[in-house]
Protein backbone atom coordinates (compact mmCIF):
# COMPACT_ATOMS: atom_id res chain seq x y z
CA UNK A 1 0.00 0.00 0.00
CA UNK A 2 0.83 3.75 -1.03
CA UNK A 3 2.29 5.21 2.59
CA UNK A 4 2.02 9.37 2.54
CA UNK A 5 3.88 11.72 4.38
CA UNK A 6 2.42 13.03 8.22
CA UNK A 7 4.79 14.59 9.39
CA UNK A 8 9.56 15.52 8.95
CA UNK A 9 10.92 17.01 11.44
CA UNK A 10 14.47 18.12 11.01
CA UNK A 11 16.48 19.42 14.42
CA UNK A 12 20.19 20.36 15.35
CA UNK A 13 21.93 18.52 17.74
CA UNK A 14 25.16 20.11 19.54
CA UNK A 15 27.57 17.78 20.85
CA UNK A 16 31.11 18.22 22.23
CA UNK A 17 33.84 15.86 20.88
CA UNK A 18 36.24 14.03 23.67
CA UNK A 19 39.22 16.41 22.79
CA UNK A 20 39.58 18.87 20.14
CA UNK A 21 39.78 16.81 16.44
CA UNK A 22 42.34 19.26 14.94
CA UNK A 23 41.88 18.99 10.67
CA UNK A 24 43.96 20.51 7.89
CA UNK A 25 41.22 22.86 7.47
CA UNK A 26 39.17 23.13 11.13
CA UNK A 27 39.49 22.38 14.44
CA UNK A 28 36.92 20.79 15.85
CA UNK A 29 35.41 21.23 19.66
CA UNK A 30 32.25 19.58 18.99
CA UNK A 31 29.93 18.04 16.60
CA UNK A 32 26.71 19.64 15.13
CA UNK A 33 24.39 16.93 13.68
CA UNK A 34 21.52 17.20 12.37
CA UNK A 35 18.94 14.65 12.75
CA UNK A 36 15.81 14.08 10.52
CA UNK A 37 12.58 12.17 11.41
CA UNK A 38 10.15 11.10 8.64
CA UNK A 39 6.49 9.47 9.79
CA UNK A 40 4.24 7.90 7.07
CA UNK A 41 0.48 7.47 7.86
CA UNK A 42 1.04 4.46 8.63
CA UNK A 43 2.71 5.59 11.82
CA UNK A 44 6.15 4.22 11.08
CA UNK A 45 8.85 6.94 11.94
CA UNK A 46 12.61 6.76 9.87
CA UNK A 47 15.33 8.33 11.36
CA UNK A 48 18.31 9.73 9.21
CA UNK A 49 21.14 12.14 9.82
CA UNK A 50 23.13 14.44 8.13
CA UNK A 51 26.74 15.96 9.54
CA UNK A 52 29.52 17.70 8.40
CA UNK A 53 32.91 18.12 9.33
CA UNK A 54 33.87 21.74 10.31
CA UNK A 55 31.09 23.54 8.62
CA UNK A 56 31.59 25.57 5.92
CA UNK A 57 35.60 24.95 5.83
CA UNK A 58 35.08 21.27 4.67
CA UNK A 59 32.54 21.46 1.95
CA UNK A 60 29.65 23.53 0.45
CA UNK A 61 26.95 22.35 3.38
CA UNK A 62 26.55 23.36 6.70
CA UNK A 63 24.37 21.77 9.84
CA UNK A 64 22.06 24.88 9.20
CA UNK A 65 21.64 24.95 5.45
CA UNK A 66 21.35 20.88 5.47
CA UNK A 67 18.06 21.79 8.05
CA UNK A 68 16.61 24.75 5.92
CA UNK A 69 16.85 22.44 2.62
CA UNK A 70 15.17 19.99 4.36
CA UNK A 71 12.57 21.81 5.79
CA UNK A 72 11.56 24.48 3.10
CA UNK A 73 12.82 22.15 0.06
CA UNK A 74 12.62 18.73 0.59
CA UNK A 75 9.24 18.25 3.11
CA UNK A 76 6.66 19.81 0.03
CA UNK A 77 8.34 17.27 -2.54
CA UNK A 78 7.86 14.41 -0.15
CA UNK A 79 4.28 15.41 0.89
CA UNK A 80 3.59 14.19 -3.13
CA UNK A 81 5.29 11.16 -3.04
CA UNK A 82 4.82 7.68 -2.02
CA UNK A 83 7.18 7.05 1.06
CA UNK A 84 7.15 3.69 0.72
CA UNK A 85 8.94 3.97 -2.88
CA UNK A 86 12.10 5.03 -2.05
CA UNK A 87 14.17 5.45 -5.26
CA UNK A 88 11.40 6.71 -6.61
CA UNK A 89 11.10 8.84 -4.14
CA UNK A 90 14.66 10.04 -4.14
CA UNK A 91 14.77 10.61 -7.70
CA UNK A 92 11.76 12.70 -7.63
CA UNK A 93 13.79 14.56 -4.97
CA UNK A 94 17.06 14.83 -7.15
CA UNK A 95 15.04 16.23 -10.19
CA UNK A 96 13.97 19.14 -7.50
CA UNK A 97 17.22 19.76 -5.47
CA UNK A 98 20.77 19.86 -7.02
CA UNK A 99 23.50 18.98 -5.32
CA UNK A 100 22.71 19.23 -1.62
CA UNK A 101 23.95 15.52 -1.03
CA UNK A 102 23.85 15.61 2.71
CA UNK A 103 20.55 16.92 2.71
CA UNK A 104 19.27 14.13 0.41
CA UNK A 105 21.51 11.74 2.70
CA UNK A 106 19.25 12.47 5.74
CA UNK A 107 16.04 12.01 4.07
CA UNK A 108 17.20 8.74 2.17
CA UNK A 109 18.44 7.04 5.30
CA UNK A 110 15.09 7.70 7.33
CA UNK A 111 13.22 6.13 4.07
CA UNK A 112 14.87 3.02 4.36
CA UNK A 113 14.89 3.14 7.58
CA UNK A 114 11.12 3.15 7.30
CA UNK A 115 11.27 0.57 5.01
CA UNK A 116 12.92 -1.98 6.24
CA UNK A 117 10.45 -1.24 9.48
CA UNK A 118 7.83 -1.97 7.65
CA UNK A 119 9.23 -5.16 5.58
CA UNK A 120 10.65 -6.06 9.18
CA UNK A 121 14.17 -6.84 7.52
CA UNK A 122 17.64 -4.54 8.32
CA UNK A 123 18.67 -1.69 5.88
CA UNK A 124 21.33 -4.10 4.51
CA UNK A 125 19.15 -6.16 3.10
CA UNK A 126 17.72 -3.76 1.19
CA UNK A 127 21.05 -2.70 -0.80
CA UNK A 128 23.09 -4.32 -3.50
CA UNK A 129 21.73 -8.04 -2.55
CA UNK A 130 22.36 -7.89 1.33
CA UNK A 131 25.08 -7.44 3.69
CA UNK A 132 27.80 -10.14 3.22
CA UNK A 133 29.75 -9.58 6.78
CA UNK A 134 28.37 -8.50 10.16
CA UNK A 135 31.66 -6.71 11.85
CA UNK A 136 33.03 -4.08 10.03
CA UNK A 137 37.11 -3.59 11.14
CA UNK A 138 36.96 0.28 12.57
CA UNK A 139 40.27 2.77 12.16
CA UNK A 140 40.54 5.37 14.63
CA UNK A 141 41.71 9.00 13.80
CA UNK A 142 44.78 10.04 15.87
CA UNK A 143 44.12 14.30 15.38
CA UNK A 144 45.96 15.96 18.57
CA UNK A 145 49.06 17.26 16.70
CA UNK A 146 51.46 16.02 19.96
CA UNK A 147 53.39 13.01 18.83
CA UNK A 148 53.40 11.71 22.40
CA UNK A 149 49.75 12.36 23.14
CA UNK A 150 48.91 10.08 19.97
CA UNK A 151 51.08 7.32 20.73
CA UNK A 152 49.51 7.17 23.80
CA UNK A 153 46.38 7.31 22.54
CA UNK A 154 46.99 4.70 19.88
CA UNK A 155 48.54 2.38 22.96
CA UNK A 156 45.19 2.38 24.68
CA UNK A 157 43.13 1.73 22.11
CA UNK A 158 45.40 -1.32 21.28
CA UNK A 159 45.38 -2.58 24.78
CA UNK A 160 41.48 -2.14 24.97
CA UNK A 161 41.18 -3.91 21.84
CA UNK A 162 38.68 -1.30 20.35
CA UNK A 163 41.46 -0.05 17.02
CA UNK A 164 44.16 -1.57 15.50
CA UNK A 165 44.23 0.70 12.00
CA UNK A 166 44.93 4.51 13.07
CA UNK A 167 44.87 7.41 10.80
CA UNK A 168 46.59 10.64 11.21
CA UNK A 169 45.25 14.00 10.02
CA UNK A 170 48.09 16.46 8.96
CA UNK A 171 48.62 19.25 6.35
CA UNK A 172 49.07 21.67 8.62
CA UNK A 173 52.33 22.00 9.58
CA UNK A 174 55.54 21.45 6.89
CA UNK A 175 55.41 18.40 5.30
CA UNK A 176 58.89 17.13 6.88
CA UNK A 177 57.50 17.77 10.20
CA UNK A 178 54.37 16.61 9.91
CA UNK A 179 56.51 12.91 8.36
CA UNK A 180 58.34 12.94 11.16
CA UNK A 181 55.54 13.09 13.67
CA UNK A 182 53.77 10.36 11.26
CA UNK A 183 56.92 8.09 11.44
CA UNK A 184 57.69 8.46 15.31
CA UNK A 185 53.79 6.95 15.61
CA UNK A 186 54.56 4.26 13.16
CA UNK A 187 57.84 3.10 15.01
CA UNK A 188 56.36 3.26 18.57
CA UNK A 189 53.31 0.72 17.08
CA UNK A 190 55.78 -1.21 14.96
CA UNK A 191 53.39 -4.26 13.27
CA UNK A 192 50.66 -3.74 16.31
CA UNK A 193 49.05 -1.71 13.82
CA UNK A 194 48.09 -0.10 10.07
CA UNK A 195 48.85 3.72 10.30
CA UNK A 196 47.55 5.73 7.53
CA UNK A 197 47.32 9.64 6.76
CA UNK A 198 44.67 12.07 5.69
CA UNK A 199 45.66 15.60 4.70
CA UNK A 200 42.73 16.84 3.60
CA UNK A 201 43.77 18.41 0.49
CA UNK A 202 46.45 20.24 2.05
CA UNK A 203 49.14 19.90 -0.08
CA UNK A 204 50.44 20.99 -3.62
CA UNK A 205 52.02 18.80 -5.92
CA UNK A 206 55.26 18.98 -5.14
CA UNK A 207 54.83 18.69 -1.59
CA UNK A 208 52.23 15.77 -2.21
CA UNK A 209 55.78 14.23 -3.90
CA UNK A 210 57.79 14.54 -1.03
CA UNK A 211 55.42 14.04 1.51
CA UNK A 212 54.18 10.45 -0.20
CA UNK A 213 57.71 9.41 -0.79
CA UNK A 214 59.03 10.12 2.69
CA UNK A 215 55.75 7.97 4.50
CA UNK A 216 56.19 4.80 1.99
CA UNK A 217 59.80 5.02 4.04
CA UNK A 218 58.33 5.52 7.16
CA UNK A 219 56.41 2.03 6.92
CA UNK A 220 52.61 4.17 6.48
CA UNK A 221 49.88 2.11 4.31
CA UNK A 222 47.94 4.89 2.71
CA UNK A 223 47.58 8.67 1.79
CA UNK A 224 44.38 10.14 1.66
CA UNK A 225 43.83 12.87 -0.37
CA UNK A 226 46.80 14.64 -0.61
CA UNK A 227 45.87 17.28 -3.28
CA UNK A 228 42.54 19.27 -4.39
CA UNK A 229 39.85 16.84 -5.11
CA UNK A 230 39.08 18.40 -8.74
CA UNK A 231 43.42 18.21 -9.87
CA UNK A 232 42.27 14.17 -11.11
CA UNK A 233 45.54 14.62 -13.07
CA UNK A 234 48.13 15.74 -10.62
CA UNK A 235 46.06 12.74 -8.74
CA UNK A 236 46.82 10.54 -11.20
CA UNK A 237 50.85 11.62 -11.59
CA UNK A 238 51.11 11.02 -8.31
CA UNK A 239 49.11 7.84 -7.88
CA UNK A 240 51.60 6.70 -10.98
CA UNK A 241 54.81 7.50 -9.32
CA UNK A 242 54.60 6.45 -5.70
CA UNK A 243 54.34 3.14 -4.45
CA UNK A 244 51.99 4.04 -1.86
CA UNK A 245 48.48 3.83 -2.60
CA UNK A 246 46.70 7.60 -2.64
CA UNK A 247 43.25 7.14 -1.55
CA UNK A 248 40.64 9.86 -2.99
CA UNK A 249 38.15 11.14 -0.43
CA UNK A 250 37.04 15.18 -1.11
CA UNK A 251 37.43 14.28 -4.89
CA UNK A 252 33.97 11.28 -4.40
CA UNK A 253 31.24 13.85 -4.95
CA UNK A 254 28.85 10.86 -5.85
CA UNK A 255 28.57 8.27 -9.08
CA UNK A 256 30.13 10.36 -11.70
CA UNK A 257 33.10 11.44 -10.28
CA UNK A 258 34.08 8.35 -9.23
CA UNK A 259 33.64 7.58 -12.72
CA UNK A 260 36.12 10.30 -13.91
CA UNK A 261 38.56 9.00 -10.76
CA UNK A 262 38.62 5.43 -12.51
CA UNK A 263 39.02 6.63 -16.18
CA UNK A 264 41.87 8.78 -14.73
CA UNK A 265 43.50 6.65 -12.76
CA UNK A 266 43.68 9.03 -10.26
CA UNK A 267 43.58 6.62 -7.17
CA UNK A 268 43.88 3.53 -6.17
CA UNK A 269 41.42 3.36 -3.24
CA UNK A 270 38.27 4.90 -2.73
CA UNK A 271 37.04 6.37 0.77
CA UNK A 272 33.13 5.66 0.20
CA UNK A 273 31.11 8.19 2.27
CA UNK A 274 27.13 7.71 2.10
CA UNK A 275 27.04 11.99 3.04
CA UNK A 276 29.34 12.64 0.61
CA UNK A 277 28.06 10.51 -2.24
CA UNK A 278 24.57 12.00 -1.76
CA UNK A 279 23.23 8.93 0.02
CA UNK A 280 23.19 5.02 0.09
CA UNK A 281 21.94 4.27 -2.81
CA UNK A 282 24.43 6.36 -4.48
CA UNK A 283 27.17 5.16 -2.33
CA UNK A 284 26.58 1.46 -3.49
CA UNK A 285 27.38 2.97 -7.36
CA UNK A 286 30.54 4.49 -6.06
CA UNK A 287 31.67 0.77 -4.43
CA UNK A 288 30.53 -0.52 -7.71
CA UNK A 289 32.09 1.12 -10.21
CA UNK A 290 35.61 1.17 -8.01
CA UNK A 291 35.11 -2.42 -7.72
CA UNK A 292 34.73 -3.06 -11.64
CA UNK A 293 38.02 -0.65 -12.00
CA UNK A 294 39.63 -2.66 -9.59
CA UNK A 295 40.06 -0.13 -7.04
CA UNK A 296 40.33 -0.79 -3.15
CA UNK A 297 37.49 0.33 -1.01
CA UNK A 298 37.43 1.39 1.97
CA UNK A 299 34.47 3.06 4.41
CA UNK A 300 34.72 6.59 4.76
CA UNK A 301 32.88 9.29 7.81
CA UNK A 302 31.48 12.21 7.93
CA UNK A 303 32.04 11.83 11.99
CA UNK A 304 28.63 11.07 11.46
CA UNK A 305 26.92 10.37 15.32
CA UNK A 306 25.18 7.07 16.10
CA UNK A 307 22.54 7.66 12.96
CA UNK A 308 24.44 7.87 9.89
CA UNK A 309 27.66 5.47 11.68
CA UNK A 310 24.83 2.86 11.26
CA UNK A 311 23.37 3.48 8.31
CA UNK A 312 26.89 3.50 6.78
CA UNK A 313 27.33 0.18 8.00
CA UNK A 314 24.60 -1.18 6.61
CA UNK A 315 25.54 -0.43 3.23
CA UNK A 316 29.43 -1.60 4.21
CA UNK A 317 28.29 -4.72 5.33
CA UNK A 318 27.15 -5.32 1.62
CA UNK A 319 30.40 -4.59 0.02
CA UNK A 320 32.62 -8.28 -1.37
CA UNK A 321 35.68 -6.54 -0.95
CA UNK A 322 36.80 -4.14 2.15
CA UNK A 323 40.65 -4.23 1.91
CA UNK A 324 41.44 -1.48 3.60
CA UNK A 325 38.03 -1.64 6.37
CA UNK A 326 36.34 1.53 7.54
CA UNK A 327 36.41 4.37 10.13
CA UNK A 328 33.03 4.47 11.78
CA UNK A 329 34.73 5.65 14.90
CA UNK A 330 31.64 8.54 14.85
CA UNK A 331 29.87 8.23 17.99
CA UNK A 332 33.30 7.00 20.08
CA UNK A 333 34.37 11.02 19.31
CA UNK A 334 31.65 12.14 21.11
CA UNK A 335 30.98 12.76 24.43
CA UNK A 336 27.09 12.08 24.87
CA UNK A 337 25.88 9.06 23.36
CA UNK A 338 22.14 9.97 21.93
CA UNK A 339 21.33 6.05 20.95
CA UNK A 340 18.97 3.96 23.75
CA UNK A 341 21.42 1.17 23.47
CA UNK A 342 24.60 2.24 21.85
CA UNK A 343 26.47 0.40 18.93
CA UNK A 344 28.58 -2.17 20.18
CA UNK A 345 32.62 -2.24 19.56
CA UNK A 346 34.81 -4.70 20.19
CA UNK A 347 37.46 -6.76 19.11
CA UNK A 348 39.09 -3.78 16.44
CA UNK A 349 35.66 -4.31 14.97
CA UNK A 350 32.05 -2.71 15.05
CA UNK A 351 28.64 -4.97 14.61
CA UNK A 352 26.50 -4.03 12.17
CA UNK A 353 22.77 -3.78 13.65
CA UNK A 354 20.63 -6.89 13.26
CA UNK A 355 17.21 -5.06 13.93
CA UNK A 356 14.40 -4.27 11.23
CA UNK A 357 15.27 -0.81 9.66
CA UNK A 358 18.74 0.36 10.92
CA UNK A 359 18.18 -1.61 14.23
CA UNK A 360 18.61 1.36 16.42
CA UNK A 361 16.38 3.87 18.76
CA UNK A 362 17.46 7.34 20.05
CA UNK A 363 17.65 8.17 23.42
CA UNK A 364 14.41 10.87 23.45
CA UNK A 365 15.64 12.41 26.59
CA UNK A 366 18.71 13.15 25.60
CA UNK A 367 18.06 13.90 22.21
CA UNK A 368 15.71 17.03 23.89
CA UNK A 369 18.90 18.59 26.43
CA UNK A 370 21.15 18.17 23.27
CA UNK A 371 18.77 19.87 20.57
CA UNK A 372 20.03 23.32 19.41
CA UNK A 373 16.41 24.92 20.05
CA UNK A 374 16.36 23.27 23.78
CA UNK A 375 12.65 22.65 23.17
CA UNK A 376 11.34 19.07 23.33
CA UNK A 377 8.74 20.02 20.78
CA UNK A 378 9.26 19.33 17.14
CA UNK A 379 10.34 22.57 14.85
CA UNK A 380 8.55 21.80 11.85
CA UNK A 381 6.10 18.83 11.45
CA UNK A 382 4.94 19.28 8.06
CA UNK A 383 1.33 17.87 7.50
CA UNK A 384 1.24 15.90 4.20
CA UNK A 385 -1.00 18.07 1.84
CA UNK A 386 -0.06 21.28 3.67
Amino acid sequence: MAVALASIEAIIVDVPTIRPHILAMATMHRQSIVLVRVVGDDGVEGLGEGTTIGGLAYGPESPESIKLTIDAYFAPVLAACDLSRVGQTMARIGKTVVGNHFAKCAVETALLDAAGKRLGVPVSELIGGGRVRDRLPVAWTLASGDTGQDIEEAEAMLLARRHNIFKLKIGKRPVRQDVAHVAAIKRALGDRGSVRVDVNQAWDEAQADLGMGLLHEAGVDLVEQPVAGHALGMMARLSAKNVIPLMADEALQGPRTAWSLSQAGSARVFAVKIAQSGGLLAARAVADIAQAAGIGLYGGTMLEAAVGTAASAHLFSTFADLTWGTELFGPLLLTQEILATPLVYEDFALQVPTGPGLGIALDEDKVARLRRDRTAAPLHAVAAGS
